[in-house]
């Protein structure tokens, strides 16, 4: 009888290992992105508990952060409306608005470690932004 609580046991624990084991974990897009990395607190300050951008941020490349579920740049702020996760390649589909507009963009970010990441336009293979995820202040 104990050997049977034992194998039910370990059933009940390895059982999601194996189920999450064959899952691609989603790409952490959280944190302030910069195409500089050294230039991180030449972009980001933080205004009390807030990380916002510098006066000058545009300056040194820019940049932008993320979130949850919002992207803020310095002059534009996108809510993600829908995700798709490809193995290092994430497709965003986001509403965005500026002082002046409302639009929906979409944007394909292919991670390249934990911190880099390139911003992909398909159907210009040949361009690309490359973005570093800032240390936290």
């Amino acid at each position: 009888m104990c050997s049977r609580k034992v194998v039910a046991l370990g059933t009940a624990l390895l059982v999601p290992l194996l189920v999450m084991g064959g899952r691609a974990v989603a790409l952490d897009l959280n944190g302030a992105w910069v195409t500089d990395s050294d230039n991180c607190p030449k972009v980001f300050a933080r205004k009390g508990m807030q990380l916002g951008f510098t006066d000058m941020s545009d300056v040194y490349g820019g940049g932008f952060i993320v979130d949850g579920e919002q992207i803020i740049g310095k002059f534009a702020r996108c809510r993600i409306k829908a995700r798709k996760d490809d193995g290092p390649t994430v497709n965003l589909v986001a509403a965005c608005a500026t002082d002046m507009m409302l639009s929906s963009v979409q944007f394909s970010l292919k991670e390249l470690d934990a911190n880099s990441l390139v911003r992909l336009f398909p159907g210009m293979e040949d361009m690309e932004i490359r973005y570093h995820r800032c240390p936290a202040p």
